[in-house]
């Protein structure tokens, strides 16, 4: 299954695992495919580890890793960025954070939160070089940027060291930005698809954006799960597809059990597009948490980077009570996910998953061969 992103990377099949676990990513690039880190929340030292054990068990296959560098980093005061951010969330926000765990009857972690080393290093501009320079002392093959266009320093650094750089796109005027940019690879992400999104779909976003990229591969994400789905975007005209939900329902995803199984039992239906969690609008699903935001006399969610901030330590409580069990949590509980939730069936190992897509998505390009060729006979 050659393609142009199969030529550009070096891989067997145009499938690109993306997932925030290090066991997911080796597993797709060791089944074929190309696994890319989601690294927005890594200290440059734990972004070192993590990389270093990934390239253990690739064992020289190629991998990648996607950074979160918004087009502009945050403002507050050098001297103690964290303090000077906290200091801009409203006393308002916090009391309805706090009144919303209470009322829930969240308990305290059992273990105090320590937000911040992650978090700035994604928003200080001094921690965006720092995890720069982890990623380029490691050889990968691509870097992809999560929020708009690549600063011109990675743009930079990447093709000094023979990296691609891939960005993700939602509207046609984005492509052109991301090229203008000197972006390799445009991902196509429709409304569909888990966390940051857009509104257009993938079906009308796809053929768009190729249309409009010339030589540079485009991939198609969101609502692509299956082989059936892969073989979809092929045909739309994308050389791939970039893969984030489907790894949610891999025995190697780090994501808690008590999310795992409201996946399971969850319909396409039930996610929605909310701020409510990073200050963007990101696809997720839909739990009480949502509803108490979107209560009338409800405060606005705070832009990123304060929204995160805000709500940090509640979802950490949230998340650790719900493991245990906790109605309350249980109800409130809730992670990034795609509409493609509704076709979860049960969990699978990563290897699995990409070997089966991988597998029906040559099966259904080759009944489309022999359609197209009996059509051709009948003409």
């Amino acid at each position: 299954m050659r393609t142009a992103l199969t030529d550009l990377l070096g891989v067997e099949a145009p499938l690109v695992g993306f997932n925030r676990s290090p066991g997911v990513v080796s597993e797709v690039s060791r089944s074929g495919g190309f696994g890319v880190l989601a690294a927005t929340m890594y200290t440059p030292e734990q972004l070192d580890a993590q990389l270093t054990w990934i390239e253990q068990q690739v064992e020289g296959r190629p991998y990648g890793v996607d950074l979160l560098v918004p087009g502009n980093v945050a403002h507050g005061d050098p001297a103690d960025l964290l303090a000077s951010l906290r200091a801009q969330i409203p006393d308002e926000h916090v009391r309805f954070v706090d009144e919303l765990l209470e009322r829930y009857e969240i308990p305290a972690r059992s273990r105090p939160h320590e937000q911040g080393g992650e978090l700035l290093a994604n928003f200080d501009a001094t921690g965006v070089e720092a995890l720069l320079d982890v990623v380029f002392a490691h050889p990968v093959a691509l870097v992809a940027n999560a929020l708009g266009p690549p600063p011109a320093t990675m743009v930079e650094r990447a093709k000094a060291s023979g990296v691609a750089v891939a960005s993700l796109v939602g509207k046609p005027e984005h492509a052109r930005r991301q090229l203008d940019a000197g972006v390799d690879v445009l991902v196509a992400q429709g409304t569909e698809a888990g966390g940051h999104t857009g509104t257009i779909t993938t079906m009308v976003l796809t053929p768009e954006i190729v249309d409009l990229a010339g030589d540079a591969p485009v991939l198609a994400a969101g609502g692509v799960a299956s082989g059936r789905q892969m073989a979809a975007a092929l045909a739309l005209g994308a050389s791939g597809v970039w893969c984030g939900s489907v790894w949610l329902a891999s025995h190697e995803d780090i994501t808690p059990d008590s999310v795992k199984r409201k996946f399971l039992s969850a319909s396409s239906s039930d996610t929605l597009r909310s701020p409510a969690r990073t200050g963007k609008p990101a696809r997720q699903l839909r739990s009480a948490w949502h509803d108490e935001w979107e209560r009338p006399g409800s405060p606005a969610p705070l832009p990123m980077p304060l929204q995160p901030m805000l709500t940090g330590d509640a979802w950490d409580r949230i998340d650790e009570a719900a493991e245990a069990g906790h109605p309350g949590a249980t109800a409130l509980e809730s992670y990034y996910i795609g509409q493609v939730v509704g076709a979860f069936a049960e969990l699978a190992p990563a290897a699995e998953i990409t070997r089966r897509m991988i597998d029906d998505c040559a099966a259904r390009l080759g009944e489309l061969g022999r359609l197209g060729a009996e059509s051709a006979v009948r003409v």
